[in-house]
């Protein structure tokens, strides 16, 4: 219940990098922003002296001032190759330290997949998958080393960058009665089930997502389950759970056609703007506050909204589910899962395949 790359080589530790391409749109919001990056050839391109290949973005400017950063990223990453990924604030007259988000590998034999603890210093930590600053910054640097066994790395697909003033509270806005009434047929899965899957919500409720674009898109590869989902998610720094947000996204991120990131929305109302285009989400909310009457508990909990009813409560698939019981799908009150949500600060992931045109963005979320 816890929470909580493609560069193709061209020659030996070559990675081919396109243009640095920043999918914003226009429509504000000073909560949040998000910029993604599927075009590289702006970075520039070093190597260290044992071969692995240092890929140092430009300054990224964000629209707002933040204080929490989510990276993401997407790879079609082999077995053997891994990636480390950094980021510098930049602040209004100086930089900080480059600060790293993880160590990420397909293969965790090879290189045990990782977040990093003990960063912590006057300008700001990493809370496992979150770099929370101590002052508002700009903007960001981002820094990417790329390497591998036997010359063999990963081929980047898609950068995100999720921007977030947690000071601000974000706007309620007018519900999207479109998806009202509007149920995505999801499988239902629950972490119960599965022996040591107390700590899987976040990687069952992702297998849930993946079943059903597998089903549509008529994929067995996306069809994978909780365990499998798990494995390919853990985080060696956080052991209690496999709840890392970063590491959800690049595990779905990293099979053939997916698109997968974590971001944060001003409200539901843009859940709404998802499922009326058939998309369901993935939300991180606290179980306790989903439904009146359970006992406190402070854990981040992920579950996947596929719907709402036809007054504007939430259709939600909760893994924290004794399918023995009762049905894996609940219906969660509007005013529950805002309260509940608001304690992730309104983070999602976002998972679907990249020929699927997503909803119109209006406020620079996704």
């Amino acid at each position: 219940m816890f929470k909580r790359l493609n560069l193709s080589l061209l020659f030996a530790a070559a990675v081919i990098l396109s243009g640095c391409k920043s999918f914003t749109v226009g429509g504000s919001s000073q909560f949040s922003h998000f910029t993604g990056l599927a075009d590289f050839s702006n970075f520039t391109r070093s190597q260290t002296s044992t071969g692995e290949t240092v890929l140092l973005s430009p300054e990224i400017q964000s629209p707002i001032p933040w204080n929490e950063l989510v990276v993401s990223w997407n790879a079609a990453a082999p077995a053997g190759s891994f990636l480390k990924v950094e980021a510098q604030a930049i602040l209004q007259n100086r930089t900080t330290k480059f600060y790293t988000p993880g160590w990420w590998s397909p293969d965790d034999r090879a290189f045990p997949r990782a977040s990093v603890s003990g960063q912590n210093d006057a300008d700001g930590d990493v809370k496992v998958d979150t770099l929370v600053l101590t002052h508002p910054a700009n903007g960001v640097q981002i820094r990417l080393t790329i390497g591998g066994t036997n010359g063999t790395f990963p081929s980047l697909k898609f950068l995100g960058l999720s921007f977030c003033n947690s000071k601000i509270t974000p706007p309620t806005l007018p519900p999207n009665r479109a998806a009202w009434g509007k149920i995505i047929p999801t499988p239902e899965r629950s972490q119960q089930s599965y022996a040591g899957g107390n700590g899987w919500c976040s990687p069952t409720s992702l297998s849930m997502v993946l079943a059903r674009w597998g089903a549509i898109s008529n994929r067995a590869d996306w069809n994978l389950d909780a365990p499998e989902v798990a494995a390919g998610v853990f985080d060696h720094n956080f052991k209690k759970a496999t709840g890392n947000w970063s590491f959800n996204a690049a595990f779905a991120g990293s099979l053939a056609g997916m698109r997968a990131y974590v971001t944060r929305f001003n409200d539901i109302s843009e859940i709404e703007d998802w499922i009326a285009a058939g998309i369901p989400v993935i939300i991180s909310a606290r179980y306790d506050l989903l439904q009146d009457g359970r006992a406190a508990d402070f854990n981040g909990h992920l579950t996947v909204c596929l719907g709402f009813t036809e007054t504007g409560d939430l259709v939600i698939n909760d893994p924290w589910t004794n399918n023995k019981v009762e049905s894996v799908r609940h219906i969660y009150k509007r005013a529950n899962v805002r309260r509940a949500w608001a304690t992730s600060h309104n983070t999602v992931y976002l998972v679907y395949p990249e020929n699927t045109k997503p909803p119109a963005d209006r406020f620079g979320h996704w």
